[in-house]
């Protein structure tokens, strides 16, 4: 089967996952048998990570999202630590090293139903002691505000 198939049933299920394999068949060109094959074959390569949906936050009442850069002191030893306890927080929605705005070495971007929320969960952050974190910078974004783009991940095959 052809990777190029592959890729376009991704950007498929990146429009819409929902659609049924016989509408994806459709669009992508091929039989729905070829679908189901193709969509197994996806997951067992690690190209699909989960099926979810990309909910309204602010509908959960959630209102802000945190972009958080920390300047940290990691000791190899505290690594699997520090991946636990991002893994386990259900605050924090993507998590990466990363290099640049003047030494910042980890991103954390989280969402929090209030100000006094996000106050805590930063206060909690400063405390773990594995993460040592020296210096938290963070760019919080209302979700009462006019958001001018929410975050999809549809348009990607157009890039």
């Amino acid at each position: 089967m052809p990777k190029q198939k592959m890729i376009d049933l991704l950007y498929e299920f990146m429009k819409n996952s929902k659609r049924s394999d016989r509408e994806l068949a459709k669009a992508v060109g091929v039989s729905q048998p070829t679908i189901t094959r193709m969509r197994k074959n996806l997951e067992k390569l690690g190209y699909i990570r989960e099926y979810t949906v990309m909910p309204a936050l602010e509908k959960l009442e959630f209102e802000i999202v945190a972009l958080s850069f920390l300047s940290v002191s990691i000791m190899p030893e505290q690594v699997k630590e520090i991946h636990k306890w991002v893994s386990k927080n259900p605050k924090i929605l993507f998590s990466s090293s990363g290099e640049g705005l003047n030494g910042k070495a980890l991103l954390l971007v989280s969402i929090h139903k209030s100000f006094t929320d996000f106050s805590a969960f930063t206060r909690e952050l400063r405390s773990f002691p594995a993460l040592k974190a020296t210096s938290v910078e963070s760019f919080l974004v209302s979700l009462k505000t006019d958001v001018i783009k929410h975050f999809s991940f549809k348009d990607l095959e157009r890039i």
